[in-house]
């Protein structure tokens, strides 16, 4: 049976397939050593190989898929700061460094040979949940700005949120040269000479909620993510991770 090129290449857990199309209009696809830059081609995933030259992120495939596992995984990680959320670790230590055997939690821990990559992004300087997976479609219903899913946060501030601010936080904001959506502030703890806030996102722009607390003079001393969608961080320690299932996501 044939599939398109683009989900294919999400099937193997190369990439979401919005950047797989990327790929192929980039000329970075052959398909039977040919490149392919025509979207909406299709392969057979049992007999055509497909190479994925991703330069960026140094991902290199030689496939079909009967050379490869294609059962779909889904990890929970608990990223400590100093991490990037990335497939490379290029310019930084990788979030995919931590996915071993012995920072796994739970009697499903295993050496993980699937190949998978972090979906969405969480700032360097923040800790806190990060799912992987190799589940293109998911990766793609999860960062697609149309779903608007929620990502809960805990944010240190330096001060008391007044009122005023509230208000200009949860009705969105222009942050540089563009508008970003309001956050929902759910709560607010006084915590010596820090306040604590617990908010809730929809959208997910680069470092957007210290960008939008920045912009109203606060400043944001620690940022940790505690829940995509359904699925919760929970008592995972930080740099652990385990195997969740994919209705506890979504």
């Amino acid at each position: 049976m044939q599939i398109r090129l683009q989900k294919h290449i999400a099937d193997l857990g190369i990439a979401s397939r919005r950047k797989a199309e990327e790929l192929i209009s980039d000329g970075k696809v052959k398909v039977n050593g040919k490149v392919i830059t025509k979207q909406g081609t299709k392969v057979d995933p049992e007999k055509d190989k497909v190479k994925v030259d991703n330069k960026k992120s140094k991902i290199k495939n030689i496939l079909p898929t009967n050379q490869t596992s294609t059962s779909k995984i889904y990890i929970a990680l608990h990223k400590p700061v100093g991490y990037i959320t990335s497939a490379s670790s290029e310019q930084g230590k990788s979030v995919l460094d931590l996915i071993k055997k012995e920072n796994g939690t739970g009697i499903m821990r295993r050496d993980v040979h699937e190949r998978i990559y972090p979906v969405g992004r969480l700032d360097k300087d923040s800790e806190g949940l990060i799912l992987l997976t190799n589940d293109g479609d998911l990766t793609n219903k999860l960062t697609h700005p149309r779903y608007e899913h929620e990502k809960e946060y805990e944010i240190s501030l330096d001060k008391p949120l007044s009122r005023d601010a509230k208000k200009v936080l949860e009705k969105g904001m222009s942050i540089g040269d563009e508008f970003v959506q309001g956050i929902k502030i759910k709560k607010q703890i006084k915590k010596g000479r820090q306040t604590s806030i617990t908010a809730v996102l929809k959208e997910g722009k680069n470092r957007q909620i210290r960008r939008m607390f920045g912009r109203l003079g606060y400043d944001v001393k620690s940022l940790k993510r505690t829940r995509i969608v359904k699925l919760r961080l929970g008592v995972i320690p930080v740099g652990r991770w385990r195997f969740v299932k994919k209705d506890a996501i979504v």
